[in-house]
């Protein structure tokens, strides 16, 4: 009796979760889907592609942040543009000591406001091939377009293409990258 009431409430929870899954539209990033009625905290933790981003969040303190109300835009770099820093950066970054410099990184890849891959195409159109952001550390983005991906500069000349585009949260926007951006 008890594997029959396991088994049945198995059942339950995976019909609820394949039925939200058909209520929303989600986008898979990391082998998880991304809720659009999820926050980017919430939705980010679940990523197996994001563990390097959410752990330095977590070490920057700006979990918080990333749960409000926002809008935001998130340029979030994978475990895998992680791994294109010079080896030991991230675990110097991540103590206690670099939480200044750590925040000035990941805040540099959040825009306030909402702005989906057409929005960012657009935003390049209009400025000539190349659009500018602000972001939340107060430096400049250069976005452009190469066919049909979103190409962002840094500040230091670095590039980075969204891999995955419009990954809507409930408080804005992701977008995957496969780079990290650097402020000057």
């Amino acid at each position: 009796m008890k594997k029959l009431i396991v088994l049945l409430m198995s059942a339950f929870v995976l019909n609820a979760s394949m039925a939200q899954d058909k209520m929303e539209k989600t986008v898979e990033v990391g082998g998880a889907a991304m809720y659009p009625s999820k926050n980017i905290v919430e939705n980010a933790v679940n990523s197996k592609d994001h563990t390097t981003l959410v752990a330095a969040v977590k070490a920057a303190g700006l979990v918080e942040t990333l749960q409000s109300k926002g809008p935001f835009t998130v340029f979030a770099p994978t475990n895998e543009a992680f791994d294109k820093l010079p080896k030991g950066t991230v675990g110097t970054l991540v103590k206690p000591e670099n939480k200044a410099t750590l925040t000035k990184i990941l805040t540099y890849h959040v825009v306030a406001g909402k702005y989906s891959a057409k929005d960012l195409m657009k935003l390049a159109k209009a400025g000539g091939g190349t659009g500018v952001l602000t972001t939340v550390e107060g430096g400049k983005l250069k976005i452009t377009t190469k066919g049909k991906k979103v190409m962002i500069t840094d500040e230091k000349g670095g590039m980075s293409m969204v891999t995955i585009a419009n990954v809507n949260q409930s408080n804005g926007v992701i977008h995957v990258i496969d780079t990290v951006l650097m402020p000057i």
